[in-house]
């Protein structure tokens, strides 16, 4: 993986050049063949040479996006959220890590603020924990989650929103942590680690769940937690 940067105007792109050939901006600008991916209608699959790219574009939630919708404050290029997503992400991927490949970056000034959009390389045939739940999936490796997720702690990452939309299984039943807008490297043990169980455990119950077959995936997904350890 090398990474480059290409600046023209307001906009500047930061690419794996082993993976892009042409930065600019038709890079991500969705073709009518895009198919959305959610992420509150940020989000599309597109084509990227011979596999497909997860084309995200930021929005914020919540109340700010009623006023501020996809801007973000301007506070240099190496603090905007695309930036720091893609150089944590190809971090994570050089060591191994069961994360989606960065593809390519892309931040737009405006006055003092900016936009910004990421792609990464899509996980062929990964369906989320929510999706599988949601239609009655009985085979979902628990105690792998667990460890997937113990790896990532061990090595430092702090993910800021780990929900079960958020921990994938592709086909061969490998489990990958996808979408690290704000997460951060984290050098302490401290209570992050916990914060993140909880908010997973959090999303899993709002999903509807029977609370006898999840206590019992809980179950195992902190067996394979501490076995990671």
């Amino acid at each position: 993986m090398t990474a480059r940067t290409l600046s023209a105007g307001p906009t500047t792109i930061l690419y794996d050049d082993t993976l892009v050939s042409h930065a600019d901006d038709a890079l991500f600008t969705p073709s009518e063949h895009a198919v959305a991916a959610g992420g509150r209608g940020a989000a599309w699959v597109i084509r990227g040479g011979e596999e497909d790219w997860v084309l995200r574009h930021y929005r914020r939630g919540g109340l700010p996006a009623r006023f501020l919708a996809d801007t973000y404050i301007w506070n240099g290029l190496e603090r905007t959220r695309p930036w720091r997503e893609w150089r944590l992400l190809a971090e994570l991927h050089s060591r191994g890590l069961p994360v989606p490949r960065p593809v390519a970056a892309r931040v737009q000034r405006k006055g003092l603020g900016y936009r910004g959009d990421l792609i990464t390389r899509r996980i062929p045939g990964a369906r989320s924990l929510g999706e599988l739940l949601a239609t009655g999936h009985d085979a979902i490796p628990w105690k792998e989650v667990g460890a997937c997720i113990r790896r990532l702690h061990e090595a430092g990452v702090w993910h800021a929103d780990l929900n079960a939309h958020n921990v994938l299984l592709d086909q061969a039943g490998l489990v990958w942590i996808i979408d690290f807008d704000r997460g951060e490297w984290r050098t302490d043990y401290g209570h992050w680690r916990q914060s993140n169980m909880d908010r997973l455990q959090r999303s899993l119950r709002k999903l509807g769940t029977d609370p006898a077959v999840l206590r019992k995936a809980w179950a195992a997904l902190l067996d394979g937690y501490a076995a990671q350890g």
